[in-house]
């Protein structure tokens, strides 16, 4: 098999097809942001609303839960029942969830209405995907829109940070939930005259035991991830949780290998691209928000800056971010889409590692400037695995192969921070007892977070690249 690349001098897109790849990244966009624009909100929305400071993280947990949990059965029921029909019934739905998580008038009716986000995240995102893959053939065509699309997911979590800072002391934190309700609109009037149905030529059988098994296992994960973050991994309910998601994907495994029509082929699975492609995507958006995060404690906790500066240097490392996705494809096309991905875990991973050296006093510059290249290094390595990952696949695999790199997305998004978070706050808790300040504390376990995060990107990188340097070589 030939190593992927990109065409050097890609063919231009027709106006109609730059509006469908418009109209499926806004929605992509959408739903990045709302990983994000609450972070720096949550205070506020806890005043309003009498929501307990140690129970603030569930604004985020209730929309990640679902979101993540639900993708890969979405991906499926995207095939058999229509890509179209999923993706503009999930639009709705987020849409209209938005509506209500804007006029929440207690914190329970918030959380539904997160919830309800979420659930229309997780058909939006593997639906449209499938919609790219299947609109734009396999090669130049389709590596450019995968291009955009990367670079507009990890822009949305990044930029949601800049956005939710600035409408939180504008406007308040309702603003930041209404944003979705005019962007969701403004996709509904436009994407049910332009996009056309997609769906398997046969309708299969929806594999329950296995959609049942993985969607438990996933929900099981997150909320036990979500949860150790503020309590710890000592907790009995993280515990039993961690167990049911583990011998839940155990199970689905299991079933998977002896379904006649499995929710994911294994024969897929098995392909080196498609699994190396997934790690390194896996790993990347992981631990690149795990960065955001452990940044904005620092600017904030160390350094005393409010939410406007914070957001100052969110977007430059989103300028950085949007570059580095210009880049990737011509890169891609030079030495291929695997090299490109091993390239860019490797820049991400050592600009990383250069945050550690922030101080007490004068890191901002640090932060943006090794901030920005780790971005930019982010971006080559979601735009060559995203290649990676779906190139070679008959159109009837590419809901799963594109379920799974959405999948692999929003689970990154989702497990980076509260692993990261949960090492951090260990080790604040231990300089803490030991009589270092609340700042000093702060400052060691962001440094703890950032060294751990960079050294998780080298031996995924090794990994990834060992792996798919035996697939060129059997091929």
């Amino acid at each position: 098999m030939a190593t992927i690349t990109v065409a050097d001098a890609p063919a231009a897109l027709s106006s109609r097809s730059k509006l469908i790849l418009f109209v499926l990244c806004a929605a992509q966009f959408a739903v990045a942001l709302d990983f994000s624009i609450l972070n720096v909100a949550l205070p506020a929305l806890g005043a309003d609303l009498g929501i307990r400071q140690a129970d603030l993280q569930w604004g985020v947990t209730a929309f990640t839960l679902p979101s993540g949990g639900f993708l890969l059965l979405s991906g499926r029921l995207a095939d058999v029942f229509g890509r179209r029909r999923l993706f503009l019934l999930g639009l709705a739905l987020l849409t209209t969830a938005s509506v209500l998580a804007t006029v929440a008038w207690d914190p329970a009716s918030f959380l539904v209405g997160r919830v309800l986000q979420g659930l229309g995240a997780a058909m939006i995102v593997p639906a449209g995907m499938a919609l790219l893959t299947t609109t734009f053939r396999e090669g130049p065509e389709r590596d450019r829109a995968l291009g955009v699309s990367g670079l507009l997911l990890s822009l949305g979590f990044t930029v949601g940070m800049l956005i939710g800072g600035v409408l939180t002391q504008a406007l308040g934190w309702r603003s930041t939930m209404a944003l979705n309700v005019l962007m969701g609109a403004a996709v509904l009037a436009v994407a049910p005259k332009l996009l056309t149905e997609s769906r398997l030529p046969e309708r299969p059988e929806v594999d329950v035991p296995g959609a049942v098994t993985i969607t438990g296992g996933l929900l099981s994960l997150i909320y036990a991830l979500s949860t150790a973050a503020q309590t710890g991994f000592g907790r009995p309910e993280v515990v039993l949780a961690l167990a049911a998601g583990v011998l839940l994907l155990a199970a689905f495994a299991v079933i998977e290998a002896r379904a006649a029509q499995p929710l994911v082929s294994l024969r897929v699975l098995r392909r080196r691209t498609v699994a190396f492609g997934n790690l390194g995507g896996l790993v990347t958006f992981a631990m690149m928000s795990a960065v955001i995060f452990l940044s904005t404690l620092y600017l904030q906790q160390v350094l005393g800056l409010g939410p406007g500066a914070c957001g100052l240097v969110f977007g430059v490392m989103g300028l950085a971010a949007a570059l580095g996705g210009v880049v990737a494809p011509k890169v891609a096309g030079r030495i291929g889409a695997p090299r490109t991905l091993l390239a860019g875990l490797l820049v991400q991973a050592g600009f990383t590692a250069a945050m550690v050296a922030i101080g007490p006093r004068g890191g901002t510059w640090l932060v943006a400037a090794a901030g920005s290249i780790a971005c930019f290094g982010h971006l080559w390595a979601i735009v060559a695995y995203s290649i990676t990952a779906t190139s070679g696949l008959a159109d009837e695999e590419q809901g799963l192969a594109t379920g799974l790199v959405t999948s692999t997305q929003q689970v990154g998004l989702t497990v980076g921070i509260p692993l990261l978070s949960a090492l951090a706050s260990a080790r604040v808790d231990t300089l803490g007892a030991a009589g270092h300040s609340f700042a000093a504390a702060t400052l060691g376990g962001v440094r703890l977070g950032l060294g751990v995060d960079a050294a998780v990107v080298v031996a995924a990188a090794l990994l990834t690249g060992l792996g798919l340097r035996a697939w060129r070589r059997a091929g």
